[in-house]
Formats: structure tokens, C-alpha cells, sequence
């Protein structure tokens, strides 16, 4: 999905160049500006997602931890050790 995201915007790029270089006419500009901004929402939007998934699995993996340290036999106590002296 990311590098489909890559591609369109690429593709967005090069249309505002050729309507630039061409002398296009500014409804072709704004066609290919608004190709690019799209393609721009559309790879910032997979990018945070992807940065939420990340946060997902540190959550459940946090989760999981606990509960192994919550299943964990409890050990007594050491007695403190009194200073020497």
C-alpha cells in the first residue's frame, strides 16, 4: 500500500510538471494539484496507520507481559540486612 502511495504521488509530481512545461491550461493545473494532494492524504494516511499497528503490538505485548508477571508465583520477602558497624 505504501509504495502504491509512492507511485501516485510520483505520478501526481510529473503531471503538475508537464502542465507546467507545457503551458497547460490552469484547469489541467488544478487537476494535477489536486491529483497530488490526494495522493499526499493518502500517504500520510497509511503511514499513521501504520504507526497506530505499531502502538497496537507494543499494547498487547505490554499486556501480555503482565499477565506472565501476574501468573508468576509470588516469592516471600528478604529480610533487610542491618548495617555493619
Amino acid at each position: 500500500m505504501l509504495t502504491w502511495c509512492a507511485i501516485l504521488f510520483l505520478l501526481g509530481i510529473a503531471a503538475f510538471l508537464d502542465s507546467i512545461f507545457n503551458y497547460g491550461e490552469i484547469f489541467r493545473q488544478v487537476n494535477s494539484v489536486l491529483f497530488m494532494l490526494v495522493s499526499l492524504a493518502l500517504l500520510v494516511r497509511t503511514t499513521t496507520k501504520i504507526r497506530m499497528r505499531k502502538i497496537e503490538k507494543y499494547i498487547t505485548r505490554i499486556e501480555e507481559l503482565e499477565q506472565k508477571l501476574n501468573k508468576m508465583p509470588q516469592s516471600k520477602p528478604m529480610k533487610e540486612k542491618q548495617p555493619v558497624g
